[in-house]
């Protein structure tokens, strides 16, 4: 204690204290997406304090916190008796530790910490009186959906001032601390009245409540706000990449100076994202081998201690975004019964043990996967279906959609969940494109004369050692098949990687690698050889789609931006930047016919192609896109647009691994991408690209006008049957090397 006495920080600046205004960041619909700092709305004074508030909390939280001088001893001694008797500890840390701990302390669990927990406690205690020390504590505590302080917890769920709260709706709130983001209302409501009933139980055991008065408040209703904004939007990925912009900005003053951000997010683009993604990452679970429960707890010696043991399970293995935790409690050959906190229980049969039975189940189940009396698990519900027993998935996954005029982003996530995985696979993760890249190699060969009716051979390819300067290569089509000569344009519907090898050699990959720059990837992130046609390169799904928006907006490469304005706590407007727009010519980079014709191409991948899926569900012609498998299906893609949204969808592993046979972009990524448009296109009319001058129709393609009398098509000397091999050195040896 000499030794650590000296160390401690000094308190005084608690006697100063004064609420920081947050950070806040809203949708461009004025949603609230986030809040960093102090995240306080309000800070009440205690005089103003409601009485039945600081009651509940006492009871609650340190019901002798006027006996006591910062250390309740016996508290103590009561938690450690207790402690002799359950699986689960118990705590008896006072109100003053808790604002020690809070302000001063990180929360790992170390004898030093405590230690120093302790000691803390005794030199507030010397230093400021009761009446400051539960101001502070009421005002900085953690009560769940970024809310801190009881002021901003009775805004976030009642949409009412502290003053106004009834004695049902305060001990509700006294109930959060224990655990806020497991057991609020918004997301376990069971768990929250039965939080809210101990806190009155207490209050009424003290005698600081009438009988009468506790069975009213015990059947009063809560009055919560009917939605929280949190579950609305599942913006976390956009939140931190807005604080880190701030924090780079203005520093530490980001959390302190009450910041608004207007971001481009449209609150219901980004909450059909959330929800496309996520239902596609779980499709893709269901389909792997179940791996175990989360954790095995043991189970009660009765019945009636399930409640208690389920609850300290999921303290431990708390709900994801999405994924809700459950202790398994009897077992059948062919049921499992499960319960979550708050005593519910579920019989779960048939498809809900579709993924564990088979490993889980049965005399053969191995016991670190058999589904047996305290096994902990996930518990999954799609929006029309029935709860599943799964897993929390390993793999991930990203999405953006972005305004392909302004480059204002309208929605982004990340990642599966931003509390398991922090790392934004929209802007940080540098995948293989796989064949979403080739748009991008056709693109090229327009330019230099390739049309949609161009013959190509779709035939078998084989490279030596001296042609590649590394290692034989041979590539093969993913489906295994080969229709030799065909269009450009099937090849591109169909995703033929021998029609874009051939392309790509015919323009010259280094030529290619020049004209990515145009889509704005960096040359040197593309490799100049022929496997760039498989997109052998790297690329960010943000990247993905700006490149996408430059077809979608007739060849305009403009800048992606999230932040639309910044106002300081007064409303003073700090910044409010100019996004680039297309229609500037100074941001063309490739011609409106090039556009135009590759827009005929993306189409039709999407009519009778890879994605034709796409068109099929959605019920209309103006959609546009590429899949992308890369080598081995480790990563999936969609890339795609409508003239009014681009987007793109990826799913792989963050250590790159198989996704599993036939787990290709349009089985994983793509479905992602069409539940996505079906929310955000509703309403919006169907639009038609029109042909800019220099093109006509030819057949059921589109060409440079130069090429109208199919004149030019011949020019690249594609015979039509083909001959013997062509003559060697023209633009026909290199599309046909291997032609016999």
């Amino acid at each position: 204690m000499a030794f650590a006495w000296p160390r401690l920080p000094d308190v005084q600046q608690l006697v100063d204290y004064r609420p920081k205004l947050p950070l806040r960041v809203y949708s461009a619909d004025h949603v609230l997406l986030g809040e960093f700092g102090e995240e306080r709305r309000d800070f009440v004074p205690i005089a103003r304090m409601p009485q039945v508030m600081k009651l509940a909390v006492l009871a609650t939280e340190d019901d002798r916190f006027y006996q006591h001088s910062g250390i309740d001893w016996r508290g103590l001694a009561r938690a450690a008796v207790a402690n002799l008797n359950r699986a689960k500890s118990q705590g008896a840390s006072t109100i003053t530790m808790q604002v020690a701990r809070n302000f001063y302390l990180s929360s790992e669990k170390t004898f030093t910490r405590k230690l120093f927990e302790v000691l803390l406690a005794l030199k507030i205690e010397r230093e400021l009186s009761k009446a400051q020390i539960l101001e502070l504590y009421m005002n900085q505590i953690y009560l769940g959906q970024h809310a801190y302080g009881f002021s901003a917890a009775a805004q976030t769920y009642f949409g009412k001032p502290l003053s106004q709260i009834s004695l049902a709706q305060a001990a509700m709130l006294a109930g959060l601390p224990k655990a806020p983001s497991a057991s609020n209302p918004f997301v376990n409501l069971p768990r929250a009245k039965i939080r809210q009933q101990y806190v009155l139980g207490r209050m009424r055991a003290l005698g600081w409540i009438s009988d009468t008065e506790y069975a009213q408040a015990k059947a009063a209703p809560l009055g919560l706000r009917v939605e929280s904004p949190d579950r609305i939007t599942h913006a976390h990925y956009i939140a931190e990449m807005v604080r880190q912009a701030m924090f780079a900005r203005f520093g530490e003053q980001a959390y302190t100076r009450g910041l608004s951000v207007t971001t481009t997010i449209i609150s219901r683009d980004q909450q059909a994202a959330w929800q496309a993604l996520h239902t596609g990452v779980m499709h893709y679970e269901l389909r792997q081998v179940w791996r175990g429960p989360e954790a095995y707890v043991d189970p009660p010696a009765d019945g009636a201690g399930w409640p208690q043991t389920v609850d300290d399970a999921c303290d431990d293995h708390p709900d994801t975004d999405g994924l809700q935790c459950a202790v398994v409690t009897a077992v059948s050959p062919r049921q499992v019964q499960v319960m979550r906190p708050g005593g519910a229980v579920l019989d779960l049969s048939g498809d809900s043990l579709r993924q564990a039975a088979a490993l889980g189940l049965g005399a053969g189940a191995q016991p670190n996967v058999a589904l047996r009396p305290g096994a902990v698990v996930h518990l999954w519900k799609p929006q029309q279906g029935h709860w599943v027993i799964t897993q929390i998935p390993r793999v991930q996954s990203a999405f953006v959609a972005m305004n392909p005029e302004n480059g204002a982003i309208q929605a982004l996530v990340g990642g599966f969940d931003f509390q398991q995985n922090a790392f934004n696979h929209v802007t940080q993760a540098q995948r293989q494109p796989g064949s979403s890249f080739k748009p991008f190699i056709y693109s090229a060969a327009l330019h230099k004369g390739f049309m949609p009716p161009t013959l190509v051979n779709d035939a078998p390819l084989f490279f030596d050692a001296a042609a590649t300067g590394g290692q034989a290569w041979e590539p093969k089509n993913y489906d295994g098949t080969y229709d030799g000569p065909i269009t450009l344009k099937r090849g591109m519907a169909q995703s033929k990687n021998m029609v874009a090898i051939r392309v790509l050699n015919a323009i010259g990959p280094k030529y290619a690698q020049q004209w990515s720059a145009r889509f704005g990837f960096d040359p040197a992130t593309q490799p100049p050889y022929l496997t760039l046609a498989l997109g052998a390169g790297t690329a960010t799904p943000l990247q993905m789609v700006r490149a996408y928006s430059v077809f979608a907006n007739g060849g305009y490469l403009v800048q992606p931006y999230l932040i639309a304005s910044i106002a300081d706590g007064s409303g003073k407007a700090l910044a409010s930047p100019e996004p680039q727009r297309a229609g500037d010519e100074r941001l063309r980079t490739i011609t409106p016919r090039n556009a135009f014709v590759m827009n005929t191409l993306l189409q039709e991948v999407t009519r009778t192609g890879t994605a034709a899926r796409a068109q099929a569900e959605l019920k209309r012609p103006d959609l546009y896109g590429k899949t992308g498998t890369t080598n081995d299906a480790v990563d999936a893609w969609f890339c795609g647009y409508n003239p009014r949204l681009a987007a793109v969808a990826w799913v792989g592993y963050d250590t790159p691994l198989k996704l599993g046979a036939r787990e290709t972009g349009g089985r994983v990524a793509l479905p992602i991408w069409i539940d996505f448009m079906r929310t955000a296109l509703r309403g919006v009319p169907v639009t038609a690209y029109r042909p800019p001058p220099g093109v006509v129709q030819m057949g059921d393609a589109y060409v440079y006008e130069e090429f109208a009398a199919g004149a030019g098509i011949h020019a690249l000397d594609v015979p039509t049957p083909p001959p013997a091999a062509p003559a060697s050195g023209g633009a026909a040896s290199k599309l046909f090397p291997n032609w016999n």
